[in-house]
């Protein structure tokens, strides 16, 4: 199964607001989104599940993809790495899964992952994609990194 961690593009500052959900992206941020989304169109196969937290930087984002996505309350910003993980049926999806979420669960997610059950707080860039790969590797399931981007790279 793959699964792909894509965080939201750069959006206003908490104090420009009163309430977290109704952040809006920034210019910056809509440009971040749509570069991104232009690569991920390129690599991500047409069966891909895409799974977006309702926030509004997160829908945002999403929408930059052009394709249909699921609005998932566990991914909401106070969302967990277990309400992520069911939201995107790891490990048991039989189609990549595209999350588009928030810091600290994504970079937690990803070290739980890739350390094999140590959640540490790792940081994902706004509009970063940290593309997460589970192998068999001689009869023993294993995570890989496949791949990791930002806007500035593409």
């Amino acid at each position: 199964m793959d699964l792909i961690l894509w965080r939201h593009a750069d959006a206003l500052e908490m104090r420009e607001l009163d309430d977290d959900m109704a952040r809006s992206l920034t210019p910056k941020g809509e440009r971040q989104a749509a570069r991104v989304a232009s690569w991920l169109n390129q690599v991500l196969p047409d069966s891909t599940r895409i799974l977006a937290s309702p926030a509004r930087r997160t829908q945002q984002t999403a929408q930059a993809l052009e394709r249909k996505f699921k609005t998932a309350p566990g991914l909401a910003p106070d969302g967990t790495v277990e309400s992520l993980l069911a939201e995107a049926r790891w490990p048991d999806s039989r189609h990549p899964v595209l999350v588009v979420g928030h810091q600290p669960t994504l970079g937690l997610t990803a070290s739980y992952l890739l350390t094999g059950g140590t959640v540490q707080p790792w940081s994902i860039k706004k509009a970063g994609v940290w593309w997460l790969r589970l192998r068999d590797r001689n009869g023993t399931p294993e995570v890989v990194l496949a791949c990791v981007r930002g806007p500035e790279h593409l």
